[in-house]
């Protein structure tokens, strides 16, 4: 880019203030500073180096080192090694610069904010709290005030997520077992160091190898790592403990004798291991598992696009023919990032209802690293976990606190920590955060957030005689997990919701976005009482371990996906905060760009503050590529984001049409839509597992 700004002089003043003693008696909150500059051939040191002069250009003019880091990457910026890394942090300089500039010129009273913040951080703020919450004012509103009225903002959200009931559901879930098609996602990476692969074939192995050599192309929170021990494998311990629940169901509903159906979605970190994965899975369930309670089904990318091609582009043909069907159906599958997987684990209920079996009315997803703890469930809210899916309130209809009607087609339950269950179920599994803030925080700090909808949206219980008693009135969910959500089959033909690929983190909040430009909206159900107990971190340490550098930088990320799919969507920014915040919404911000690259840098240069470079190295050597690329797709006019989305929201109406299709074809009798079928049975029957 010619012609950089030097510094983007409205952050000056809060960079300064993070990096840089205060008086001559007090410490920096993370003191930032160039060192050994000639030596450019030490990996370690001019990572730092780089890294610390972004943050010294953001500072300011005024900061005694600004000219140095200025000259350095200038100089680093022509060279033959550093050119790539030194231009990224150039190049955000003036990202960050310009996208100010434009947020303040639409709204001048930011500019405005930041000046008196400028102005109260050269007084002696008083504590910490104060000093948060007057960076907060510009870079983080969505945590402002939250602080000391704890109590407060509890009832206050609770009052903005009730829902006045107009009816009941008339035909609720009455038999889980039948009619609901529980789903997970399997997670594959490449083994650990110094796994003990024994057990495998020479073929296998020798994938494996070459699978390691390949660049990694996606990045979850903890993957499984092929060859990982039984007791720290998460397919094992999640199927199994689930098929322990459905014996405690059939325990008390001896007439249930059905298994239950549960499908799998395959995704991987490497390339190669899309072929491995069915294999690996079905070797570790035959070798450790019975699991007699269970139909466990499993589709690798291979089976979706079977789906696609011997069902899908068939039933297009018939329905409504276009050009452009395969692109567009391109979208039912499994690898990729986190939001693909997760949007095929909710269609293929629509899919198996047309076509494998019409009772299934409904899909709801667990993860593997959650429990139902049917003991403590049945002790302590009167119901096991399958009789709360039958609550007439799932599939309600009603209007939310603004009078707007919804239907709530979707549930959301609640998890508590293994370490917290002797406290009850009803202990909340993110608390509100008491301590110091690490430097990024000042920044952006979702945990207070989270915290709060964790008390306000998950604690809830329903109560005779109070402004919810779960008849009359009930709760709807913004905040939700990955895992104790699901939706009705009705609810998936009508509203089409998903959630897009290019979404690699909280899937589960992206999924109800698509959905917010309707004229009635589609919500989720509190369920009070439906709780998992959360595992991972009883069995999981090392895969979680190994995946959190990349769990961090894909949170930079979520808030550049965020923010500019909330910008794509018809319903405006502004409106969909409205709905969305304090916690789903705060990852839609007015600074994305900003806010992302701070939280990057001031991470960073906290592992090198801490005598931790080789973390930080590892961390900025992974982080700019991603980071780059994130910001690459969501800039433009039209966007790359932006393009995607479009072509994802006609992919998925195309599917519902083609379900549609076939189930009228269905009806009639017709020769193309019994050959769908067939096809489609046989795929799924390939799938099964045990």
């Amino acid at each position: 880019m010619e012609n950089r700004p030097l510094t983007a002089p409205l952050l000056n003043s809060i960079i300064t203030f993070l990096i840089r003693s205060q008086t001559q008696k007090t410490a920096p909150i993370l003191p930032v500073e160039l060192s050994h500059l000639p030596d450019d051939h030490n990996t370690e040191t001019t990572l730092q180096n780089l890294n610390a002069a972004f943050l010294i250009l953001l500072a300011g003019e005024d900061h005694a080192q600004f000219s140095q880091a200025q000259g350095y990457l200038t100089k680093l910026a022509k060279s033959s090694k550093w050119a790539d890394w030194a231009n990224f942090y150039l190049d955000s300089v003036q990202l960050v610069a310009q996208e100010l500039e434009q947020c303040c010129q639409q709204d001048p009273e930011l500019q405005a904010k930041f000046q008196n913040v400028e102005e109260m951080l050269s007084e002696n703020l008083p504590d910490d709290k104060t000093i948060a919450e007057c960076i907060w004012s510009v870079l983080f509103p969505e945590g402002v005030g939250i602080r000391g009225h704890e109590a407060a903002s509890i009832n206050a959200l609770r009052e903005k997520r009730t829902v006045t009931i107009s009816n009941l559901n008339p035909v609720p879930i009455e038999n889980p077992f039948k009619e609901i098609l529980f789903t997970s996602n399997v997670l594959l990476t490449t083994p650990l160091v110094g796994a003990d692969l024994s057990e495998f074939d020479q073929h296998f192995q020798e994938q494996l190898n070459k699978t390691s050599q390949e660049p990694q192309l996606y990045w979850y929170d903890h993957p499984i790592p092929i060859g990982v021990n039984a007791e720290s494998n998460e397919i094992l311990y999640g199927l199994k403990n689930f098929d322990e629940a459905v014996q405690v169901e059939r325990q008390r509903h001896p007439e249930e004798t059905a298994k239950v159906n549960f499908v799998l979605s395959v995704s991987v970190t490497h390339k190669q291991l899309q072929t491995l994965g069915k294999k690996y899975i079905k070797h570790v369930l035959s070798k450790n598992a019975a699991l007699d309670q269970l139909n466990i089904f499993a589709f690798t990318e291979e089976d979706t696009d079977a789906l696609v091609q011997q069902v899908l582009l068939p039933a297009a043909e018939q329905c409504c023919p276009t050009d452009n069907a395969a692109d567009l159906l391109s979208i039912f599958g499994v690898d990729g990032r986190y939001g693909r997987h997760y949007s095929f684990l909710k269609a293929i209920s629509a899919l198996w209802h047309v076509l494998i079996n019409p009772k299934i009315r409904a899909t709801f997803k667990i993860d593997l690293d959650q429990v139902f703890p049917q003991t403590e469930l049945i002790e302590q809210t009167g119901a096991s976990a399958f009789e709360h899916f039958q609550t007439p309130l799932w599939g309600a209809t009603g209007h939310d606190f603004e009078g707007d009607p919804i239907t709530l087609g979707m549930i959301a339950g609640t998890l508590v920590n293994k370490h917290d269950i002797h406290k009850g179920v009803f202990t909340p599994d993110v608390t509100f955060p008491d301590g110091k803030l690490a430097p990024d925080e000042y920044v952006f700090f979702s945990r207070l957030p989270q915290s709060l909808s964790t008390e306000a949206e998950m604690m809830t219980r329903y109560q005779s005689g109070t402004n919810l008693d779960g008849q009359h009135t009930c709760l709807q969910r913004i905040h939700v997990t990955g895992g104790t959500n699901g939706i009705f089959v009705d609810s998936l033909r009508r509203f089409q919701p998903f959630t897009p690929s290019f979404i690699a983190r909280a899937e589960d909040q992206a999924y109800l976005l698509s959905t917010l430009n309707q004229s009635e909206r589609l919500g989720y159900v509190h369920a009070a009482g439906l709780i998992m107990r959360h595992d991972k971190d009883a069995f999981a340490q090392a895969s979680i371990a190994k995946a959190r550098a990349g769990k961090q930088i894909g949170d930079y990320l979520r808030i550049l996906m965020f923010s500019a799919y909330a910008d794509a969507l018809p319903r405006g920014v502004c409106e969909i905060k409205r709905i969305i915040d304090p916690f789903t919404g705060c990852f839609v911000s007015r600074l994305p760009v900003t806010i992302a690259l701070l939280r990057f840098t001031l991470k960073a240069a906290l592992f090198f503050h801490e005598a931790n470079p080789e973390e930080g190295v590892k961390f900025i050597l992974a982080g700019i590529p991603q980071i780059r690329e994130g910001l690459d797709f969501t800039q433009g006019e039209p966007s790359k984001l932006e393009q995607v989305y479009e072509r994802e929201r006609q992919g998925w109406h195309l599917f519902y049409v083609c379900m549609s299709g076939i189930e009228e074809g269905l009806k009639e009798g017709e020769q193309w839509a019994l050959s769908v079928q067939k096809a489609a049975k046989k795929i799924v029957s390939e799938c099964l597992l045990n």
